[in-house]
């Protein structure tokens, strides 16, 4: 089942198409029509029918390769039945309780043995109440204020995660600044979030040491998919971790997407020992989820075993039993070999995208590890957020592939980056590079 790549799909974006109907309806009651920005596309938003595996049916009959999978939180693809057999199982008996369940033991006790530095689990119900609350314990934890990110990278829309991630060359400074990402951000996010650039190292490690007295936290991401999936350096996780260290800030890892890199997790691969890790996405098999994970010690603030914890959580849905359910299924499905299985695809498919490139004699890379990859159109050497940071031209041939590639039946996301599943196939990423070999080729002719 693969989608056609030598000529184009049709019914989107036909004006006639029930994609376009149900966009004029959504417009009524959503701003802008959509609930998720992300999902838009131009002039109007393919709208889904059903998953199938790897694939998505729109409501016009059209099947899509999806290699966007939700923004990597389908790692085994669309309604696979180990999934769909755990959720089954429990929602009959109900979906949510005021009281606790099993499963929520049982997933905390899978990502504890799989982690190293997770000794006890915190769960709420998405990566962006992961990465606050994990930011909430560490200044409970240090009993200080400042926290610190990587300069463009997405952590969720906390407001103190949110800085700097869209800073441009007219604001960003020679040393990066805390630059709002929305309107009204309170002056006082911006003074309490330091901004790190990216594999600088010793500028880095001066910013951390300059704010000794008051940094409560490190937030980073190993491999920052809104930073053109360029991987932190060696050298930069030591020295970083190292002067954390010496300052008495704590380590977050962001393994929200990352989690996917490794059985053991993104900070055994790459060598990080964080105080705290959050997780999302896959842990949830599809289903809303987060969590909060790390050290006996740093977890201490949400504990009540000694009174009013230092750091207090909840959440209505907060281990609600069909997340539970359904990510101790996806995560029990992962192992060791599935993992190998998706090294292998992720090489075959950035090999392939970069053959096309070589084939079109055209400047382009692919970066990426794992099941991931992202496509560039430039061969400059990129380091950090700011040789990353896509021209006029760059973003306008992102936005043409983009497109092409949907037309050819597989999705990416804008940025034209990629999460593989474990249900696709070789034949699949084969495929997808042809596709993309069409597609560059006439966008090419265009420009």
């Amino acid at each position: 089942m693969l989608p056609r790549t030598e000529g184009m799909i049709d019914m989107w974006p036909d004006d006639n198409s029930n994609s376009a109907a149900i966009f004029a309806r959504a417009r009524q009651v959503l701003p802008g029509g959509v609930s998720r920005l992300l999902t838009w596309v131009d002039p109007f938003p393919i709208y889904a029918k059903r998953g199938i595996g790897a694939y998505i049916e729109d409501v016009d009959g059209v099947l899509r390769l999806d290699l966007l999978n939700n923004f990597a939180s389908l790692i085994h693809g669309h309604a696979h039945p180990a999934i769909v057999e755990a959720v089954a199982e429990v929602i009959g008996n109900g979906s949510c309780f005021a009281f606790p369940t099993e499963r929520e033991i049982q997933l905390a006790e899978l990502l504890r043995d799989r982690v190293a530095s997770v000794d006890k689990v915190r769960f709420c119900n998405s990566g962006t109440e992961a990465v606050m609350l994990a930011l909430k314990a560490a200044r409970a934890r240090t009993g200080r204020h400042r926290i610190a990110k990587i300069e463009g990278a997405y952590h969720g829309m906390y407001d103190h995660a949110e800085v700097s991630l869209d800073s441009t060359p007219e604001n960003w400074g020679n040393v990066p600044k805390s630059i709002p990402h929305t309107r009204g951000t309170p002056p006082a996010v911006l003074d309490d979030t330091l901004v790190l650039p990216l594999n600088q190292t010793e500028e880095a490690v001066r910013l951390v040491r300059d704010s000794a007295d008051n940094l409560a936290a490190i937030l980073i991401d190993p491999v920052p998919s809104a930073i053109g999936m360029i991987e932190m350096s060696a050298e930069f996780l030591q020295a970083v971790q190292k002067a954390a260290r010496e300052v008495g800030a704590l380590i977050v890892t962001d393994e929200v997407i990352a989690l996917r890199l490794g059985y053991h997790g993104a900070q055994a691969r790459y060598g990080i020992e964080p105080d705290l890790t959050t997780f999302a996405k896959i842990i949830g098999g599809g289903y809303p989820i987060g969590a909060v994970c790390g050290t006996e010690a740093a977890m201490a603030v949400f504990s009540h075993d000694h009174g009013p914890p230092l750091n207090p959580s909840s959440g209505t849905f907060t281990g609600n039993p069909v997340s539970m359910a359904a990510g101790l299924a996806a995560m029990e499905a992962l192992t060791p070999e599935i993992y190998q299985q998706l090294e292998r695809a992720g090489e075959q498919a950035r090999t392939g995208l970069r053959n096309a490139f070589d084939r079109a004699g055209r400047p382009g890379q692919v970066t990426g590890v794992g099941s991931m990859f992202q496509i560039h159109f430039h061969d400059r050497p990129m380091t950090d957020y700011r040789s990353a940071y896509l021209t006029t031209a760059e973003k306008a041939m992102a936005k043409v592939v983009h497109r092409g590639m949907l037309d050819r039946g597989f999705i990416l996301s804008p940025r034209c980056s990629g999460f593989l599943s474990t249900v696709m196939t070789s034949a699949e990423i084969t495929d997808l590079a042809a596709a993309f070999a069409m597609t560059l080729e006439v966008a090419q002719e265009a420009h």
